[in-house]
Formats: C-alpha cells, structure tokens, sequence
C-alpha cells in the first residue's frame, strides 16, 4: 500500500488508488469525478444516487454498490483511502468499519486542499459559525472581488471546492464556507492539514447536537478552522467562546487576533464608532487612529443593517482587510452586495404589516438575530429542533412577541417554551399534514393578532425536513401565501418585494 503523504499534488501519482466515495451528494459527485479524472480506481457506496448522477458515473465507469448503513460492501473494505459525505455522522457504520480497519477517512475538503495545484494553488480563507457563514463568506469575496481579485466563495455554501480547484481559468483566493461537519473530518496534521491565510468564527450556540454528539464535540469541530492559520484569526469579541477559540489555537507564529464588535473598536479589532464602522487593525497607527470603511447608511440598501448582519459585514472586512483590501474597495462592495434570498427578506408590506421571510433562521441562535432586528412581531416558528432549547430565545424575546404561530410536525418544544417563559403571549397552533396548506393557515393566524407597524416573522429556529424539501421551499411558501392574501386584498394595499 503507498503512503498516502506522498498525495500532495494534483500532479502526485493517484493513479490505481483504491477509493470508496460513501454518498452521492453534491460533494460526493465532485470527489468521486475528480479523484476519476486523477486516474483512482473508485467505488461509490450510497444509500441513494439520483438518476442523472448515475447515468454519468457510468459514462466515468465508476461503478456504484447500493447499499444501506447496515450492510459492509466489500469495496470499502479493500479501499485504500476513503472520501466521505459530511453529513455521514461519525458512528456510521460505514466510518466505523473503516477506522476499524485502519483504512483513512477524508472529507471533500481535506482531498482539494491535497489537489488544490491543479491550475493555480489560490490562497484559502475559511469561514464557519453557527450562523452567518453563508452571508460572511458572500460578502468577504465580493470585497475581494471589488479590489480585483480573482476569487470564488466555496465549499458548504454549495458550490463545491473541488469544482474550484478544477476550474480551468484559476482563482487567486478561494473563500471557503465550512460546516461543522466538514471541520469534524479535517485532519490536524500530516499532509493533509489545511494552511489558511486566515479564518474565521462568527459565534457559537449549540447546533447539531444529534450529530456530534456534544456541545463540547460541536465546538471542538469549529475550533478546527483556525488550526494553522497564518495571517489573521478573526473573533467575535462579543462571543467569548471563539475568543477562548483563537486563545488555543494553534496558528502559525505571526498570525494575529482580529476581533469585531458593534463596540468601539480596540487596537486590534473592527467595530463601530457612532454610526462609523471602523478599522484598527489593518494600519500602522492603530494605537492612535482607526479607518473609516463604511457607514450604517451604506449597509441598509442591502438588507445589512441589522445588529447580526452588521456583525457579519465586519467580520467579512476584517477577513478582506487581512488579505489587503484597501478600505474603499470594502465600501464599494458593501454597497454593491444584495443579500440571497430567505434572510430577512423582505416580502411585502400589506395595511402597515411587513411580511419577512428569514426561512434560513433554522436553529435558535439565527432566530435570535432576525428577532432582535424587529420592535413587534408575530412569529411564525417550529420545526426540527435537532435538540435545540428553544426556550431562552422566548424569554429573551417576550417583550417583543405580540403573538406566536407554531407550525411542524412536533410543536411540544414551542408549546413549552412558551408555557414556561411568556404564557400571556397568544400561541396558536397549524396542526396539518397538508405541507400546501401551512402557511396559509399561518399568515391566517398570524393575522388575527397583526397590525400597523407589526412584523409578521418567519424565522422558524428549527430545520424544516418535517414538512419541506428545505428552508427555501420553507420561505418560497410563505412568500406565494403573502402574496395571495395581498392579491385578494385580505388586509389592504401590498408592496410585494423579492
């Protein structure tokens, strides 16, 4: 068997590797069509691969093995290496029988830092987080972008990495959203230990709990991202979870500590000063004086203004300041960018009611973010909590719920929250089975309680798979329901947006 530390290279000797590819998702079609074109022999093992994914793996002459979690295919026995889907949990089966056997275990993510050469070795900045990694990592390339920068926003905000990595025109930056999932699998050391430029953690609330096992588990696999960065470690300073992160990371030597806040900024850090955000980390004078990149005013076209999303700007300008964006290209940039859809969103106003759809809110702590940025809301909530305390969030919010929608197929979580921290808030329950009829009948029950200067609020603090494909079918629902009731004029005039 070779050794696997000489797989380097996109130009390293791949050829005959032996490699089972467990899932056929996004990631897991990438693997298994670069690790082909790489001259591996490789298997897939899947539970489920869709038709058109089939049809091409047999154009490739890879061959597929269905099989379920319980079964052991002999073709991951005899693999050398094999390349699992992030969303295999780390007591699979499968994952466990190769460790067994001492087979190795990649991520997608480990096998394109490996073959990351192919064209042009671009730098990598990673960015991960229990909420806002999509929008950070959006918003830290089109910074990049604006200052010329040949650059692609990969990885866990769906375009995979190793499609990047095989792009024929090149990048000089990737950045690079991870999972905690695909931080689990990361390797700490050995030759295929991720080097950054830099990385970033934008908060942490307990998430995947089913998944990882632990809250300790969860955040030990965020805290990956930061291993070996060699430019900038960026926090949030109002997070001191990912403070005590970058506190025990090990970087490399010379790597600093960014931190962001909506405080004013200390010597090494970017915040706000007034209605100013500011930099004082990326200047020789940061002890004396600090840069002007952006004003409040200039995020609110883009949907920005918001406590959680300013922090996901500032966060964004620390990672493209490290890379030396110059503060006016952050500036143009945030006033170019436009959020993606079902993030705060808004959808219509009808009779003073605003409509948003934050679908993407799907754990508490991105709840938390879209309920702060309103002053009276009727929430629309429920779903799969994933062992989420959904709790805290209504106490810390009671003030400013007029009244609570609970939708999904298990809405004991939302019925106790409310129970226990704020039983003199209405709460009305959606019991169907109709996924079509869902928020219907919630914009129904929302408008009971709705009225001039009311935010009706999907922000749902759960996953949707109990009633929707995702989260954006999720908000599209809700999207076509506000509409219809503004086409029949249900509640007066509409302003449809998105």
């Amino acid at each position: 068997m070779r050794s696997l530390e000489t797989l380097t290279s996109w130009h390293s000797d791949w050829s005959g590797l032996r490699v089972a590819v467990l899932g056929m998702g996004v990631t897991g079609f990438a693997a298994a069509d670069t690790l082909v074109e790489l001259g591996a022999s490789v298997t897939v093992v899947a539970e489920r691969v869709d038709d058109e994914r089939r049809t091409i793996l047999g154009v490739l002459g890879v061959p597929i093995v269905d099989a379920v979690a319980d079964e052991l295919p002999a073709a991951l026995t005899e693999a050398e290496v094999v390349v699992a889907s992030p969303g295999l949990r780390p007591d699979h089966p499968w994952l466990v029988a190769a460790r067994d056997r001492g087979i190795a275990v990649w991520g997608d993510i480990e096998l394109a830092w490996r073959v990351r050469d192919k064209v042009a070795a671009a730098e990598w900045i990673l960015v991960t987080g229990t909420n806002g990694k999509t929008t950070t990592t959006q918003l830290t390339a089109h910074m990049l972008r604006e200052a010329g920068l040949r650059v692609a926003p990969v990885g866990n905000i769906g375009t995979p990495v190793l499609d990047a990595v095989r792009d024929p025109g090149g990048f000089d930056v990737l950045v690079v959203e991870l999972s905690s999932f695909q931080l689990h699998a990361l390797a700490e050391g050995g030759a295929g230990a991720l080097w950054p430029h830099s990385a970033a953690v934008l908060n942490i609330d307990d998430d995947h709990l089913d998944w990882h096992g632990s809250a300790d588990a969860y955040r030990a696999a965020k805290a990956k991202v930061y291993t070996n960065a060699r430019v900038a470690a960026v926090y949030n300073v109002e997070d001191p979870v990912t403070m005590g992160m970058v506190e025990e990371a090990d970087v490399v030597e010379g790597c600093r500590a960014i931190g962001f806040s909506l405080g004013t900024p200390g010597p090494s850090d970017l915040g706000l000063v007034e209605d100013v955000l500011v930099d004082r980390a990326f200047l020789d004078a940061r002890h004396s004086r600090a840069l002007e990149l952006a004003s409040l005013a200039d995020l609110e076209p883009a949907g920005l203004r918001s406590p959680h999303m300013t922090r996901n700007v500032l966060a964004a300008a620390a990672l493209a300041r490290g890379f030396g964006v110059e503060p006016i290209h952050v500036r143009d940039a945030i006033r170019s960018f436009r959020l993606d859809r079902h993030r705060t969103e808004l959808i219509a106003v009808q009779g003073g009611v605003r409509f948003v759809d934050d679908s993407k809110a799907t754990n508490p702590h991105a709840a938390e973010g879209s309920l702060s940025a309103f002053d009276r809301v009727v929430w629309i909530v429920g779903g799969l909590f994933k062992g989420a305390d959904v709790g805290p969030l209504v106490e810390r919010h009671a003030r400013r719920i007029v009244a609570a929608v609970a939708i999904g197929v298990d809405r004991a979580p939302v019925r106790e929250a409310f129970a226990r921290h704020a039983p003199g808030i209405p709460l009305v329950e959606v019991d169907t089975a109709d996924t079509g009829a869902v928020m219907r009948l919630a914009l129904e029950a929302a408008a009971e309680h709705a009225a001039p200067g009311v935010t009706v609020l999907l922000a749902p603090a759960a996953a949707s798979m109990d009633q929707f494909s995702n989260y954006a079918e999720r908000g599209d629902r809700f999207a076509e329901a506000v509409r219809e009731r503004g086409a029949h004029g249900d509640d007066g005039s509409s302003l449809p947006r998105g």
